[in-house]
């Protein structure tokens, strides 16, 4: 027998399959060891095929070893790594990487087992052996208070047993011996959500009568049995989420499964508590905060069949769940639902796929769908599934727009305004919440020198260091790559001691509200503040039970909450995304301020949303104040058609990296020039625009230069072949390293 593998770690010009023979049968999707290259290194390997010949039968080696079957791929993820590969242009290696947890490759050897400690004796013999007396009985108090214990449970784990008082591991291995206790090795499967499946909630989804047309029309895709795709746009607070349910149910009901995305972990308590009360243990929760031991366990109880519904960020799309009914990716419009590392896909388009592969339902939900998705739903690619008005006839938030500059001609330097100040301490006296959001972390955002004009920058990057508050009086961190240092006293250029703190912060929004508001609880969460594994649900419980009148943060903050109790949201500094040097610039900030104004009065008592900026006058402000999507999405995609932007072309980063800038610029214009020239005698047929090379917008990272070229195309089989030669070109350049993104988020 023979079979063909992908070498996971290969390179990406040389990433293509390779012929050994076996003994015995091996199943294509399983990892093996094989011996590679000149040296024979054994190498991880995954079969993707299995036949009876080969090519150059005499120079075939033979497998040395498989290695499991526990982490096999099925044939849907084989095919899926495939299509990441050509759709991606990654290797086999990084999607393999990707569709497995992690640890599955590298940590096989470490699965937890947990030990049972049981009686061998019944109770009425256990009983008997603790009264008797002499040789007869138990003698040991640390044996007996074992039996005692086991007496009333009759089984438990032995980390259990060895907390009690006296206990030791040698009165286990007495009882043991003396053919009291029997130990039984199980397998350990972690579940740090399993609380969540204890209050059951089975009662009906009561939907209104546009709730019902919105859920009939997506039930009509799902009994077609073929692979649909819709888009369930919906305003904040339209009740999207009750319609999604009743479209599980439906799908459950017919005996098939569900994958639901959400794109932050914050938002992972909130989803995950709604759904296990109502669908009990048969939920699995996967997302980066949890162990590498705990989403190898959520794998498997997916894999093994135990799993009905799938919830979690971006990597929960690649769950191993089988006879899949339908994919919801909510809030769809995130940019969290891109990678921007290799493989560099996007979670949309992977649930296309294997909705595609199952004839299953994609079923996106925003209220401020990203362009592209309301394009396809405006023209027929995706059925478009309105909500819009507020369930239970609940108000839109009232928007107040606040011109800071006037702030400052008053004289109030203070991050928070006159207005802000005012309904804050209404919330107070109402007894109600308050969200503030402001789109950055730390203290201050730059410190700079009065004498020379000098910002301290980061030695290992071309930003700013950003100045922290903590315990022992702050420090300099950088955001890309975590260099810290003091804060000096003098200037590092020109060491006068005139350093000024310059913009600010949620630390320095969170001080000036303790300032201003001292009766006020204020609860921060930022990356700073949130790097525990259940950081943000203990958080977010807190402040649902009421523990604390504000909450103030970042991004994580704004999108997706329901509060009852908020009334008045607050936006710190509306500006922050609006003129960054990205075409997607309005789009984000309309987005994420729609989203954010959108937490506010999400019950009867009505909200206020009070929006603090130096351009009152926007157009893009005042259309997210409205809550008017549609009139912003026809401004925008005019734009768009008349600029040749995405949805009505593709774009393409291409990154070179290097640690020395003068090669990084020598193979900046060989990249060019041979990209040109590939288009011109081979490609001259299809429509290539290119731009560049120019500088990335952050230069420097991590003592690594970077230079880009953007070019603009109609990604197709043939088009994907130009990048594809591309990075064979430069594979085996040594310090200078290309990377390329397909559809990039950020341009």
């Amino acid at each position: 027998m023979f079979i063909k593998v992908y070498i996971l770690d290969a390179p990406y010009h040389i990433d293509r399959p390779f012929d050994y023979s076996c003994d015995t049968v091996i199943n294509p999707g399983s990892l093996v060891r094989v011996p590679f290259g000149k040296a024979n290194r054994l190498r991880v390997a995954v079969v993707i095929g299995v036949s009876e010949t080969a090519e150059s039968v005499a120079q075939i080696k033979p497998v040395h070893s498989v290695i499991t079957d526990r982490y096999s791929l099925s044939e849907e993820m084989l095919g899926l790594c495939l299509f990441m590969k050509e759709y991606t242009l990654c290797t086999f290696g990084e999607a393999v990487r990707t569709v497995l947890p992690p640890g599955a490759i590298t940590d096989l050897a470490n699965i937890k087992e947990m030990r049972i400690l049981s009686l061998a004796i019944s109770g009425e013999e256990a009983r008997t052996l603790l009264s008797a007396s002499g040789r007869a009985g138990i003698r040991s108090e640390g044996q007996r208070e074992i039996i005692r214990y086991l007496i009333g449970v009759s089984s438990a784990d032995e980390s259990l047993i060895r907390e009690i008082k006296g206990v030791t591991p040698a009165h286990i291995k007495a009882l043991r011996d003396k053919g009291v206790l029997t130990v039984e090795s199980r397998e350990q499967i972690r579940n740090p959500y399993q609380k969540y499946a204890l209050n059951r909630d089975t009662s009906p989804i009561v939907l209104s009568d546009e709730q019902s047309s919105a859920y009939k029309t997506a039930e009509k895709l799902i009994e077609s049995g073929e692979p649909r795709a819709a888009l369930l746009y919906g305003v904040t607070g339209s009740g999207k989420t009750k319609v999604i349910m009743r479209l599980i149910d439906r799908v459950l009901s017919d005996g098939k499964t569900v994958i639901m995305l959400v794109p932050e972990i914050s938002l992972t308590p909130q989803t995950v508590n709604i759904f296990c009360s109502r669908y009990g243990e048969r939920v699995a929760v996967i997302h980066s905060s949890l162990s590498r031991g705990e989403r190898l366990d959520a794998w498997r109880r997916i894999d093994r069949g135990d799993v009905d519904l799938v919830i979690g960020t971006r990597s929960a799309i690649f769950a191993p769940i089988k006879n899949l009914g339908l994919i919801v990716i909510d809030e769809e419009h995130e940019h969290t639902y891109k990678s921007e590392s290799d493989p560099k896909y996007h979670a949309r388009d992977i649930a296309a796929y294997r909705c595609g592969k199952a004839g299953a339902l994609m079923l996106l939900a925003s209220a401020t769908p990203s362009l592209e998705s309301f394009y396809k739903a405006k023209t027929g690619t995706y059925t478009l599934i309105p909500l819009r008005t507020r369930y239970g006839g609940v108000s839109l938030p009232e928007a107040i727009i606040v011109d800071m500059r006037e702030e400052l001609r008053r004289g109030n330097l203070s991050a928070i305004s006159e207005r802000l100040y005012n309904e804050l301490s209404e919330v107070y006296d109402s007894e109600k919440q308050a969200i503030i959001f402001l789109n950055r972390r730390g203290y201050s955002s730059e410190i700079s020198c009065k004498s020379c004009g000098e910002v301290i920058t980061c030695p290992r990057c071309s930003v700013s260091l950003t100045h922290h508050t903590d315990r022992g009086g702050g420090k300099l961190l950088c955001h890309l790559c975590g260099f810290a240092q003091p804060i000096p006293r003098a200037c590092p250029s020109c060491n006068a001691e005139k350093l000024s703190y310059l913009g600010f912060g949620t630390q320095k929004l969170e001080s000036e509200l303790d300032k201003y508001l001292p009766d006020m609880s204020v609860m921060r969460m930022d990356a700073d503040t949130t790097q525990g594994k259940l950081a943000y649900d203990k958080m977010l419980d807190q402040f649902r039970k009421k523990e604390y009148d504000v909450l103030l943060g970042t991004q994580m903050v704004a999108k997706g909450h329901d509060f009852p109790d908020v009334t008045l949201v607050g936006v710190a500094l509306a500006d922050t995304s609006l003129y960054h040097s990205d075409f997607r610039a309005s789009e984000k900030t309309f987005s994420l301020l729609t989203q954010v104004i959108g937490r506010a009065g999400r019950a009867h008592s009505g909200g206020k949303a009070v929006i603090q900026t130096f351009s009152p006058g926007n157009e893009v402000l005042r259309l997210a104040c409205k809550q008017d999507y549609d009139a912003f999405y026809e401004g925008e995609i005019a734009l768009r058609r008349e600029l040749s932007y995405p949805p009505f072309c593709d774009m393409v980063n291409l990154t070179l990296t290097s640690e020395s800038e003068e090669r990084l610029l020598a193979e900046s214009g060989h990249l060019i020039d041979l990209l040109r020239e590939k288009i011109e005698n081979d490609y001259s047929d299809l429509p290539f625009m290119v731009y560049g090379p120019f500088e990335a917008q952050v230069y420097k990272i991590c003592e690594k230069y970077r230079m880009r070229v953007v070019v603009k195309c109609k990604l197709n089989h043939r088009s994907r072949s130009l990048f594809h030669g591309m990075l064979c070109s430069f594979a085996e350049v040594r310090d200078v390293t290309l990377s390329v993104d397909l559809n990039p988020l950020t341009v």
